[in-house]
């Protein structure tokens, strides 16, 4: 649970975050900035995420001692992609190139990128050994860093390139604090593995590639956004897309933080079988937390607009927000509850497949959309693309013969979320502001919460009595020898 509150936490600030960079840059220099971040992150995901993917998969205390060839492989392998791409964009720059960005952004988008990959990679050697207050160490350091660096160049400079370099200076200063924890005292350099090293890649590439190609779609609709109508534009269009995508990920990721590592314990520990039928109930979990977070956040937009977004984005945001919602719903049910069907079984092709369907849906309705579209056509885009691929990933999946959630477990997932927007919706009508904001969220989240928990979906009323009795627990736990039951959410 420690876990899964910091990590819900850090994703909280960085939202928080990402709207006083928004109000301190203004939109254009906060469209160049978003499009250099997005440039960061998939360079980080087509490079580093390989190495990331294969610690959360494979690495684990266990691994830890019997098996140091693994680390010193995953070591082995930053450091050699670091290095080539340190290469390539040498190359690159003197090769006379010309792109949307200059070419000061890009080398801040490249060294983001290789802090961010550097950060991940030792977050998840944490996730996976059950590292709770390390774990949460390394990210209350990034986001005091962030806030002071980070935060300052924005406020300060007023300039993209200084609040990336202060973003670059924050996320070293974190992973620099935890280095000398994370060493493993039995991995040698000299124990790296070129099998090996095929075999993490063997299993992450595939996940990377589906992970670029849904990056690729928000990205080239900024570069699009950029070269057609301006910056200020793609600036509109990136804070409503980036504030949806953190609010959403902050319930999926915070819970995929902890449910595929589950997962991955079960079948190490119990067998395929059983992770299966964990996985099923991941996916129920999942949908209970998404669906409610995806149209709460619709129902509240315009107490959240008259609030927290800078006046200069307002009308646009809120108008954007709402035709990209579909599609950030569609994001998080691939990532965080399909997509693991595949990972634990290690057979990811049809991940490949599924976010290749997106790459051909997004661009077909561009095309189809009115020019005077502009911003809100690329959403629409963006939201079918989704949906198109999520449809795709659900029919590959059918092949694999999941755990699916029971129907009636969904059933009372999507009574609940209609009983709320029932009783919510007349007040969307009514004077935004924070004391219309507070009693949505409480009433709503009180109504949803009793029926989801009535029903004992997923089994979560058990889980949360169980959560009312500590002592009982803690007799519990010693009995069974072990913090990290697979069967716990903790």
């Amino acid at each position: 649970m420690t876990v899964f509150l910091a990590f819900f936490l850090n994703i909280v600030f960085n939202f928080a975050l990402g709207l006083y960079v928004a109000s301190a840059l203004g939109p254009e220099e906060y469209g160049r900035f978003a499009l250099a971040h997005a440039t960061a992150i998939a360079v980080q995901t087509a490079f580093f995420d390989w190495i990331r993917l294969g610690a959360t998969r494979f690495y684990s205390e266990r691994a830890r001692s019997a098996e140091p060839g693994l680390r010193a492989t995953l070591d082995f392998g930053f450091a050699v992609v670091a290095c080539a791409i340190a290469v390539g964009a040498a190359l690159l720059f003197l090769s006379g190139a010309r792109f949307p960005l200059s070419n000061g952004l890009i080398a801040l988008a490249l060294a983001v990128a290789f802090a961010n990959g550097l950060y991940d990679y030792y977050t998840a050697l944490v996730r996976a050994r059950f590292h709770d207050r390390l774990f949460t160490r390394l990210l209350l350091v990034k986001n005091v860093l962030t806030l002071a660096l980070m935060g300052g160049g924005a406020f300060y400079f007023q300039s993209a390139a200084m609040t990336l370099a202060g973003g670059v200076l924050s996320l070293a200063g974190s992973t620099a604090t935890a280095r000398a924890a994370l060493r493993d005292p039995l991995s040698d350099a000299r124990l790296a593995s070129l099998p090996q090293a095929r075999a993490l890649m063997a299993y992450g590439l595939p996940i990377v590639a589906a992970n670029l190609l849904y990056l690729s779609i928000p990205l080239a609709n900024r570069a699009i956004l950029a070269g057609l109508y301006g910056f200020s534009e793609t600036g509109q269009f990136s804070l409503a897309y980036d504030f949806g995508a953190k609010a959403i990920q902050a319930v999926g990721s915070a819970l995929d933080i902890v449910l595929f590592q589950i997962a991955v314990a079960t079948h190490e520990q119990r067998g395929a079988r059983e992770a299966r039928r964990q996985i099923g109930r991941n996916m129920t979990i999942v949908l209970a937390m998404v669906l409610p977070a995806c149209t709460g956040l619709w129902l509240v937009l315009p107490s959240v607009e008259r609030l927290i977004v800078p006046a200069e984005f307002r009308g646009h945001f809120s108008a954007l927000l709402t035709l990209m919602m579909t599609g950030l719903f569609c994001m998080a049910m691939i990532q965080y509850a399909i997509s693991p069907i595949f990972q634990i079984e290690k057979r990811t092709l049809p991940i490949i497949v599924a976010a290749l369907v997106a790459c051909v849906v997004d661009p077909a309705l561009i095309f189809l959309m009115p020019r005077a579209s502009g911003a809100a056509g690329l959403a629409v885009a963006q939201a079918g693309a989704m949906l198109a691929s999520l449809a795709a990933l659900v029919i590959f999946a059918g092949a694999a013969r999941p755990r699916w959630p029971r129907p009636r477990d969904v059933g009372a997932i999507i009574l609940a979320n209609a009983v709320m927007v029932g009783a919510l919706y007349p007040w969307r009508a009514a004077s935004p502001g924070l004391a219309s904001l507070l009693a949505q969220v409480g009433l709503g989240a009180a109504i949803y919460a009793a029926i989801v928990l009535g029903a004992n979906v997923a089994g979560m009323r058990a889980l949360a009595m169980e959560r009312l009795r500590p002592k009982d627990r803690s007799r519990l736990s010693a009995k069974d020898g072990s913090k990290t039951r697979p069967d716990a959410l903790s």
